[in-house]
């Protein structure tokens, strides 16, 4: 999977930009502040519907701007190409999939995959749960058809008792949404737990090429309620603390995961640097399982890789990049000496405009 072409207009710093991008590595160098990274951005909002930068939606736009727009020409493995595009006018998402109208934003989604590191990916490790919950989700969405739909009926099923719990319901209202629940959840935690067993035997492999002062490697996971119990009899047994909280505190939306080093079982064992690289490992595991699945490859982008990893590791990282058959971008003030006679695409970023060098 690749870019052919790319055009953003009205995000952040960026007013019209167009790229055509080549298959293997992409630069995108420029200044601190010119608006490398919001091309990443702009990429990102195309495979998972939302910035890896907080502020939500409206912070996206450009000052003075009621909208964006993003459109790609999308290359797969078969030799195809699907055109897709997002906007957001008024508060509102606009898709577009080969110049027809959406049905939703799933839909889009499906025709663009991309795996990114950026300097707040170490919160994979060191954040909340529902940071893992996300990366988790978006790689399941893309190798199991079934469960957008699924993740959504659990979503209502849970609004819905969410809300009689705040009326304090009796238990005989309650009970079909627990069933609906119990069947739903369920569902959800076994088609993740089938991709956690593949996603930990590749990031063995990666977290033992970048981190092996850390030992041997095991992916833990809480499914969000006690271990062998049915989901409905947890729910069952949590409802007088769910009424008195007026939300439900057990099921997969309560999930998490984790790595988990021999030699730093814990956490808060771990240096941000080996935090970050830990983080690569999992985009690595995440791209590595994609391909299995899908037969493609990810598009994998690399914001300010040089400023975050030292030169033995960033040399590593290049490595291990030039394994891959992705389409690659990479932001940095000047490119990374690493890259030294790779056959690659270089973009300069300035004000908000780019020009292909």
């Amino acid at each position: 999977m690749h870019l052919r072409r790319l055009k953003i207009s009205g995000i952040r710093l960026l007013q019209s930009v167009a790229l055509e991008p080549g298959a293997g590595f992409n630069l995108l160098i420029g200044a601190n502040g010119a608006g490398k990274t919001s091309v990443l951005e702009a990429m990102y909002l195309l495979s998972r519907g939302r910035s890896f930068r907080g502020g939500g939606e409206e912070a996206l736009l450009r000052r003075g701007a009621n909208s964006f727009e993003i459109f790609a020409e999308v290359g797969n493995a078969s030799g195809g190409s699907h055109r897709v595009g997002l906007g957001r006018r008024s508060g509102r998402w606009e898709c577009r999939l080969d110049g027809t109208v959406c049905s939703g934003l799933g839909e889009l989604l499906r025709h663009f995959a991309m795996v990114c590191f950026e300097p707040g990916s170490h919160e994979l490790l060191a954040g909340g749960a529902q940071i893992r919950r996300r990366f988790l989700d978006w790689g399941v969405f893309h190798v199991e058809q079934s469960y957008l739909d699924t993740w959504r009926r659990y979503q209502r099923a849970l609004k819905q008792r969410n809300q009689l719990l705040r009326t304090g319901a009796r238990e005989v209202d309650l009970l079909p949404w627990e069933q609906e629940l119990d069947v739903l959840g369920t569902a959800i935690h076994s088609l993740r737990m089938a991709y956690l067993r593949s996603f930990e035997r590749c990031v063995q492999a990666d977290a033992t090429y970048l981190l092996p002062e850390l030992g041997a490697l095991q992916v833990s996971c809480r499914q969000g309620w006690p271990d062998g119990v049915p989901l409905r009899d947890a729910l069952a047994a949590s409802r007088e603390r769910d009424l008195a909280r007026g939300h439900t505190g057990v099921g997969p939306h309560r999930a998490d995961w984790r790595l988990v080093f021999e030699q730093a079982p814990e956490h808060l064992h771990l240096s941000r640097g080996q935090e970050k690289l830990a983080a690569l490992a999992c985009l690595f595991a995440q791209t590595a399982v994609y391909v299995e699945c899908s037969g493609d490859w990810p598009v994998i982008g690399l914001d300010d890789l040089a400023s975050e990893l030292d030169g033995a590791h960033l040399e590593r990282v290049i490595a291990r990049l030039r394994r891959c058959e992705s389409q690659i971008w990479i932001t940095g003030t000047e490119k990374p000496s690493q890259l030294t006679g790779e056959s690659s695409v270089m973009f300069h970023v300035e004000h908000g405009g780019i020009t292909q060098a």
